[in-house]
């Protein structure tokens, strides 16, 4: 019980400062340059709804940014804040949005180059594009992969078209239509889709938490049997039942050294919704698996995107997904989180510096270094090491 009043005291003091000051606007771009230099901290990027942040670099030499966001315009982004995204209020919109920064301060609207309107089930299904209500049409978890000379971006959606992921493919370098659709029917259901790119050249189809099957080289199809990879071993479930998968959404790939490192999201204490959204990592000398024991990358970075940027660091994307508006970091340092869904993180793109080495016997160790984001909870449903 002290634990709980000590968070809904530490709620109203965030919540009345946030009416004081507004608690909007990214940091200023001297400070992103020297906290960029230093490695050592987050960042808060931009301002604006967005969950799902994917940051890419891309060979132009810009970083591109995508992202569940509303459709542009749209008056509730200002005026409700911290929409979950979640349920018949959902803010969420059938547009991707894009930016664009050649140094991760300054950054490039280049509008809405994709939309549900212009992807594969708009022509496969325009019955059920028509009408005037599109409050219920939702493009969530965009990621824009450039791969051989052109992009690729893949989504989830549940409506207008129930499990409507797709896949779409430009016809030049340039992120704009018109698309190819080179896996038609064959990408729906693909919940929560990703790609990565081996170094012979296969391009992977990821998705549902994980799948993984390798596409045709004119992407047209799996050239084999999706498999499952999941961490070694098991940990016990809220029901008692041990869960063996290393999260429920957000599976992301890299490859670093010679593992492939698999990224996966989930709530801290394994139950929709409670603790904090974190992200955790597995490693394998194969890309199919065998792989290692799950581990933590940190604290509030769940559906995240690792990146490597131009000098070689790597970061990660983080965003605000709770229940409540962002508790302030003190508030939440050695706080059981288990009752509600909580973050340190401001609405808007903020990035958080990441530990990654790779030791002499080739295992990869990641951590978030920001000692805010480097530690989980007490409310953590897993026991993880230093």
């Amino acid at each position: 019980m002290r634990t709980n009043l000590g968070l809904m005291a530490a709620l109203v003091v965030a919540v009345l400062a946030m009416a004081a000051t507004g608690a909007r606007g990214a940091m200023d771009a001297q400070t992103i340059a020297a906290g960029l230099a230093a490695h050592d901290r987050a960042l808060h990027l931009t301002d604006g709804w967005i969950r799902d942040p994917y940051i890419v670099p891309a060979p132009d030499g810009y970083y591109y940014l995508t992202g569940t966001t509303p459709n542009p315009r749209d008056p509730r982004e200002a005026a409700d804040r911290h929409n979950t995204g979640l349920g018949g209020e959902s803010i969420v919109g059938y547009h991707m949005q894009l930016w664009r920064s050649k140094d991760l301060i300054s950054w490039e609207s280049l509008g809405t180059p994709f939309s549900l309107l212009d992807g594969y089930w708009a022509r496969k299904m325009p019955e059920a594009f028509k009408g005037d209500d599109r409050s219920q049409w939702h493009l969530w978890a965009p990621e824009a992969h450039f791969l051989n000379g052109r992009w690729h971006i893949v989504h989830t959606t549940p409506g207008p078209v129930q499990r409507g992921s797709n896949l779409a493919v430009t016809k030049g370098d340039v992120l704009q239509g018109p698309y190819a659709f080179p896996l038609g029917d064959l990408s729906r259901g693909r919940h929560d889709p990703s790609l990565f790119q081996d170094d012979d050249g296969t391009v992977y189809l990821l998705w549902g938490n994980t799948e993984i099957a390798p596409l045709t080289k004119d992407l047209t199809g799996l050239a084999a049997e999706p498999v499952r990879i999941d961490p070694a071993g098991s940990r016990p479930g809220p029901d008692g039942k041990p869960i063996s998968r290393i999260g429920h959404e957000g599976a992301t790939l890299r490859k670093i050294g010679g593992k492939y490192v698999h990224f996966g999201t989930a709530w801290s204490t394994d139950r929709g919704r409670k603790g904090t959204y974190n992200l955790y990592y597995c490693t394998s000398d194969k890309i199919t698996g065998p792989y290692g024991p799950r581990r933590f990358a940190g604290r509030f970075l769940g559906h995240g995107t690792p990146f490597k940027d131009r000098e070689g660091r790597w970061w990660c994307t983080a965003f605000f997904n709770a229940n409540v508006p962002p508790l302030p970091r003190e508030a939440m340092r050695g706080r059981d989180a288990g009752d509600d869904a909580y973050t340190i993180n401001p609405q808007g793109v903020t990035i958080v510096p990441l530990e990654v080495t790779v030791g002499a016997d080739g295992e990869v160790t990641i951590r978030a270094k920001d000692p805010d984001y480097a530690r989980p909870g007490p409310e953590e449903a897993q026991t993880f090491g230093p």
